[in-house]
């Protein structure tokens, strides 16, 4: 599988390597040149993950149809936004979610997110789709196409970095685990941070990725390091998502 997140356009400094903001044409002219180099690298069964916002959303979704089939398109929340004075504060973010052709894997048992049950109904005394537990009545439901429920990585998250635009373990989580398998391989073709291949390996699955800043590869190695003598991922446990802020048995979403 392949995931990639590439500079939006928007003017961003990446530790002294700029982008700049261009017109629509170029930067779907931008998106095409890369998408281009990484066909050759995808088997028949791959799925695409690309992360954009919605000023670069519709480039990456008019590319991608000329080469892939579109499944969906993601809708996450970015609480931690700055606030607009005028205009409306831009706290979400696409993925669109393609594939290479008509077979691909998706495992949506992998991806269940567990709920807080708030109004318990039972059917002859026991719970009806819904689990009690010492710690709260919850319920695992099926992915959606919108997340509410990710945390974008702050100072006291201990995969947190400096890059400007970091994804977060747990948004990763939910994608490899969805469109892969243990043992198979995972491209980042923009590694920034190094999140996507940290939460491979986390996963265990193979990764690969390419980042041209100097800086953000001593971050991914010392971070590759770190997930060996930790795996887990912030907000996924014993198998399931939680809701955030919502208490888990080893620590809380």
């Amino acid at each position: 599988m392949l995931i990639a997140d590439p500079s939006y356009n928007l003017d961003k400094d990446f530790n002294g390597q700029k982008f700049k903001k261009t017109t629509d044409e170029l930067y779907l002219q931008y998106t095409e040149s890369w998408v281009e180099k990484v066909i050759s690298l995808l088997k028949p069964t791959a799925t695409l993950y690309v992360c954009c916002d919605w000023q670069s959303s519709s480039a990456v979704e008019t590319v991608l149809k000329r080469h892939f089939i579109i499944q969906n398109r993601i809708t996450g929340q970015r609480e931690k936004v700055r606030g607009a004075l005028h205009n409306w504060k831009n706290a979400m973010e696409d993925i669109w979610f393609a594939t290479n052709s008509k077979s691909y894997t998706f495992n949506v048992e992998d991806v269940k997110k567990r709920r807080r049950v708030v109004a318990p109904y039972k059917v002859g005394g026991k719970p009806k789709d819904w689990e009690e537990t010492k710690k709260g009545n919850f319920r695992n439901t099926y992915p959606s196409y919108f997340g509410d429920d990710i945390t974008i990585p702050f100072w006291s998250m201990p995969e947190n970095t400096a890059h400007p635009t970091q994804k977060p373990e747990k948004l990763l989580a939910k994608l490899i685990l969805a469109s892969s398998n243990p043992g198979d391989i995972v491209f980042d073709p923009f590694l920034g941070s190094g999140s996507t291949a940290v939460t491979a390996k986390k996963l265990n699955r193979h990764f690969s990725g390419i980042e041209i800043n100097e800086q953000y590869c001593v971050w991914v190695e010392k971070r590759l390091k770190m997930a060996e003598e930790n795996n887990t991922i912030q907000g996924y446990a014993d198998g399931v998502f939680w809701e955030r802020n919502t208490a888990t048995r080893q620590k809380e979403s």
